[in-house]
Order: C-alpha cells, then sequence, then structure tokens
C-alpha cells in the first residue's frame, strides 16, 4: 500500500478505536516490534487497540476491505516470533491488551468466562476470590495474556494433573478473518454437535482468526500443598522417581520438573539472593503435591515417601518447604532458569518433548552427538518431566565462541530435532511454531499433514491476511 492508502486506513481505524488508541509513533509502537528474547524485530502500519470484540470485529473488517494483513499481540511473551510482524510494515498489528474484563464466573459449572487480554495472573486471582482454583501456571503468568496462551496452547508446570490449556477451555468467541464473528462461548463439558470448532484455534497463532474471549474450567482449590526440592543422580533416576509418585499419590501429584546442576547454576549466579540449602548434584527433581486435609499431613506423607527414597539411594538429598514462603523460593529455583538464561546470553533454545520413557536415553544421545560435534557446549536442560516436555539449551561460555557456536544453530538443531523425531518426539511442545520453527515443521510434519494444514488456512482465511509468515 501506498502512504495515501495507509493514512486513509489509519483514519478508518481511528473512527472505531479512537485516536488515543492507534499509534503510529515510533516511540509507541516500538515494544510491540520485537520478541521478547530480542531475536525477530519487525514494522507495522500501526498499533490499534479495539476494547470490545465488536472493536475488534470492526478493525479486522476494515483490514480485510483493503487487503492489509494483520497481526495478533497479547502480552508479547512469544518465544518463537508468533506474535512480531515481518520487517516490510505493510501490517496492522492488533493489540488485545485492553480486552481484559472477567466476564463471569460460575461457581457452580466451575466455569470462568474471560476476554483474551486478561492477564493470566489476574485469572488466576479471580478464580481464588470465587475460592476456585485456575490451573494454568507458567514462568510469564504476571505478563502473558490468556488470549496469546490459547493461540499457543500453553502447557506450564501442572499439566501432568489439569492438562494443557486446550484440555482447560470449554468455548470460545473468534473473530474470524473477514470480520464476522464466531460465538462459541458454551461452558458444556458435553458438546457432541459436530466438529469442534474451539480446537482449530487454539495452538494456531492468530493464523486462522483472532480469539476475542474463552469460556475456561475452573477447579476446586486444593486444601493442602506440599513442595519438594530432591538431588538425583540421572534422568533414569528422575523416570524412576515420577512413576513412584503417581504409583504412591496419584492424582495428588500436581507437578514434577527436572532441572539440570547447570541450569540451577544460572538462577544462582544472575539471582543471588535464590536460597538452596541442599547438596549439590548432577539433576534435581521439584515435586509438588495438592490435596488432602491440610498442609502438614500432606508433606509429613511426603516426608515418609522421601525418607523411603533415601534409604533406598533413588534420592540424594530432599528439602521439603515448611511454608508457603519456602515453597515459593524453591519455585523460584525453577521458574527464574528463564530469565537467568536471557541474561548469560544468546543461546540455541529447542522446546521438545518425547515420551516419558526415553527422556534419559535423548539427554544421553544429544548431549554426547552435540559434544562430539561442538565440544565445550554447554547444555542447560531442565523442563515438565511429567509430561515429557524439555526445554534443551545450548550455548558457549565465552561471547566470541558463542557467536560463532549460534551461526551454526541449523546444524545444532538437525542433531536435536533429528533425534526428537526418531524417538516419535515433538518438535515443539508448548512455545508453537511462530517464525523460529515455520521451515522445521515441513521437514518433520508429513505432506498430507502440512496440506491437510495449508488447506483449513485457505478455508478460513482466503485472502491469507491473518498473521502471515506464522506457522506456515
Amino acid at each position: 500500500m501506498k502512504s495515501a492508502q495507509h493514512a486513509s486506513l489509519i483514519s478508518r481505524l481511528v473512527e472505531v478505536v479512537g485516536s488515543d488508541h492507534v499509534l503510529t509513533a515510533d516511540e509507541a509502537i516500538s515494544a510491540h516490534l520485537a520478541d521478547w528474547r530480542g531475536r525477530y524485530r519487525g514494522a507495522a502500519i500501526c498499533v490499534v487497540r479495539p476494547a470490545s470484540t465488536a472493536e475488534v470485529s470492526a478493525v479486522v473488517r476494515a483490514c480485510a476491505q483493503v487487503g492489509v494483513a494483520m497481526v495478533p499481540q497479547g502480552g508479547n511473551t512469544s518465544l518463537c516470533g508468533a506474535a512480531t510482524p515481518a520487517p516490510e510494515g505493510d501490517a496492522v498489528l492488533i493489540s488485545l491488551s485492553r480486552l481484559r474484563r472477567v466476564r463471569a464466573i460460575d461457581p457452580a459449572n466451575n466455569t470462568m468466562t474471560v476476554e483474551a487480554g486478561c492477564v493470566l495472573q489476574t485469572l488466576q486471582e479471580a478464580a481464588a476470590q470465587a475460592g476456585r482454583l485456575f490451573p494454568l501456571s507458567l514462568a510469564a503468568e504476571g505478563s502473558c495474556q490468556i488470549g496469546g496462551n490459547l493461540s499457543t496452547n500453553a502447557g506450564g508446570v501442572q499439566v501432568l494433573r489439569y492438562g494443557n490449556t486446550r484440555e482447560l477451555t470449554l468455548g470460545l468467541e473468534v473473530v474470524l478473518p473477514s470480520g464476522e464473528i464466531w460465538d462459541g462461548l458454551r461452558g458444556l463439558r458435553k458438546d457432541n454437535t459436530g466438529y469442534d470448532l474451539k480446537q482449530l484455534f487454539i495452538g494456531a497463532e492468530g493464523t486462522l482468526g483472532i480469539i476475542s474471549a474463552a469460556v475456561v474450567k475452573l477447579f476446586p482449590l486444593p486444601r493442602a500443598i506440599a513442595t519438594a526440592w530432591l538431588a538425583i543422580a540421572s534422568p533414569t533416576q528422575a523416570v524412576r522417581l515420577l512413576g513412584d509418585l503417581q504409583a504412591r499419590f496419584g492424582a495428588l501429584l500436581t507437578a514434577c520438573e527436572l532441572v539440570s546442576d547447570l541450569a540451577l547454576g544460572l538462577v544462582r549466579k544472575h539471582f543471588p539472593g535464590s536460597q538452596a540449602s541442599f547438596s549439590a548434584s548432577p539433576w534435581y527433581l521439584l515435586v509438588e503435591l495438592s490435596g488432602g486435609d491440610d498442609d502438614q499431613s500432606l508433606r509429613q506423607t511426603l516426608e515418609a515417601f522421601l525418607g523411603e527414597a533415601l534409604e533406598s539411594g533413588t534420592v540424594s538429598d530432599a528439602v521439603v518447604a515448611q511454608s508457603g514462603e519456602q515453597a515459593r523460593r524453591l519455585w523460584a529455583l525453577r521458574e527464574n532458569i528463564g530469565e537467568a538464561q536471557k541474561l548469560e546470553g544468546v543461546s540455541i533454545k529447542h522446546d521438545v518433548s518425547v515420551p516419558i520413557s526415553r527422556i534419559p536415553e535423548f539427554v544421553e544421545r544429544a548431549g554426547r552427538e552435540l559434544a562430539q560435534s561442538f565440544p565445550e557446549i554447554r547444555i542447560v536442560a531442565f523442563g515438565h518431566i511429567g509430561d515429557g516436555n524439555l526445554h534443551y539449551n545450548q550455548s558457549k561460555s565465552q561471547a566470541g565462541e558463542n557467536a560463532v557456536f549460534i551461526a551454526a544453530q541449523p546444524a545444532v538443531n538437525r542433531i536435536v530435532y533429528d533425534l526428537v523425531h526418531e524417538l516419535g518426539g515433538s518438535i515443539s511442545a508448548e512455545h508453537g511454531i511462530g517464525q523460529l520453527k515455520r521451515d522445521e515443521l515441513l521437514r518433520y510434519k508429513s505432506p498430507l499433514e502440512i496440506e491437510m494444514m495449508r488447506a483449513i488456512k485457505r478455508t478460513l482465511d482466503p485472502q491469507g491476511l491473518m498473521n502471515p509468515g506464522k506457522v506456515l
């Protein structure tokens, strides 16, 4: 589009949302144009901030009528560049941050209806005020928005018990690429009336439409929580412990997180206040139980289990949190890994999943092959062993060497992703595809799967205007 056409579109958008919410100045839109990791930076005609589903619809219609691409954006915490526009600057970036109402809470139905711009932590707090739990929990929960969580099918630390975002969602409201509004806000756990259309948009990263609201599941607030940090020898021990924990505690097991010594070391380095009063070990597990009658009895039950594990040698050391504050400190050791890596410098990041039974094989083989090809490589491994999802990241300690290493990312990816594929895994467990893994998807998805995805895209977005260049 020419500048005159840009100006005309901007004028139409101002009519829809008001001049205060159509941003064009460089200083006003700069933060929207780069991803959280600093890997991607784009440009845009403007940033528009609608405040309602009707305004989102009007914005989309205005862009579609003149053939202008649209990039939806929530909290801009994407780790794969899914919410960053292309450098050409020929798209309108649609920020959903003003759609932040909790529309309704139905405690009897255990559901909550929320708008896409609600920050995840706000949902958690609103549910708690109603005596309920919204269990989606991840490191970015203080800034990420539920629309982005839905669009990437976010996972987090409690997938083991409650499932990922897809499993926590009952209904959606979506603005289609035409500007039409699909109202699928149904709080039903049983609705067998044909295709489950909401599943098309969850995990689609805004390429099929813009999620404007959702009905999500709530759960009873757990009366008791017990948290422990365990020192273990290997991922093999971790898998064995996971099985033992599941056999002993069943649905009480909420989270089981694997952390390598190098990952913990980065947290200690960049967060000097981190407390970790346990023995050094090659690997660690962070375990949480929730449920039961009270904290003390649940904690005692966990301590009895850990006593047996210490006697058998399955665990070499264990710390059980004696208060909520101690539990938060243990969780901070896990949740600060991502930020510590960012402070340490650029790394090659992989968000992969394999069958839980094959995690030890993946860690051993991938580490050996990477070390052979890239001597003195640092591998930061951590993640959700309870659902087979590992964050598996690599770098070099010296800045100059690391720059050369980062340039070798395609070769690193081949080693990691080819092994993941061989083991029956996925190259993206919870972060999505975005720009980062778009080409990799073509390598590991079958031609039939890719064509089925493209057929859905052509049907819902025939002009190809919705978040172009992402996923496909």
